[in-house]
């Protein structure tokens, strides 16, 4: 059955933390060690299912995001997307708990920083510095390497705002939030 649409959810969603908690191992390894075949197995298996999720799901802020800067700067979509995810996993956190305390994502949060963590009791913002860590362990570089600027946020805000990947996100952001982003990822 794999993950066929006739699968029972409860057994998807064990497969996908499954698969979740394994790439969260796997992903710091084979930084580093490339050489290290059970890692880079992992992080296979983590693309291939984290492809075909994307593929199947929509997509929010990072790649509303990700989209517009691509076009904008000469620099690797998966880096911009990692600078961007703890960024806007926060950000979507602050606007849910201030705008709308019932999201049913608060929730989903909550359950992939305690998958992230291994920690039954984290938080929801124990997931977001969980993947603040991991961006910085990579070693991810801050957008400003790439030659991204202040006097560059008004269009990039602006693209982000129409870019059909942000409608997916599970909050709509104010302009300030999106801008607050692009401060942090200087």
């Amino acid at each position: 059955m794999g993950g066929s649409n006739h699968e029972p959810r409860s057994l998807t969603g064990l497969r996908l933390r499954a698969r979740m908690r394994h790439a969260a191992r796997s992903l710091r390894r084979v930084y580093k060690n490339g050489a290290d075949k059970e890692a880079r197995a992992g992080m296979s298996l983590a693309s291939l299912f984290g492809g075909m999720a994307l593929a199947n799901a929509a997509l929010g802020a990072v790649h509303g995001f990700a989209g517009p800067l691509g076009g904008m700067l000469h620099a690797p979509h998966g880096a911009i997307c990692a600078k961007l995810l703890p960024l806007v996993m926060e950000a979507n956190l602050k606007a849910m708990n201030s705008r709308e305390l019932n999201h049913p994502a608060l929730a989903r949060y909550v359950e992939v920083a305690r998958i992230l963590t291994g920690d039954k009791n984290a938080s929801a913002f124990d997931g977001v510095q969980w993947v603040s860590d991991l961006v910085r362990d990579l070693n991810i570089p801050a957008l400003s390497v790439y030659g991204f600027a202040r006097d560059r946020f008004p269009e990039a805000v602006e693209k982000t705002m129409k870019a059909s990947s942000t409608k997916g996100n599970p909050i709509e952001l104010t302009e300030g939030e999106l801008r607050e982003i692009l401060v942090k990822a200087l």
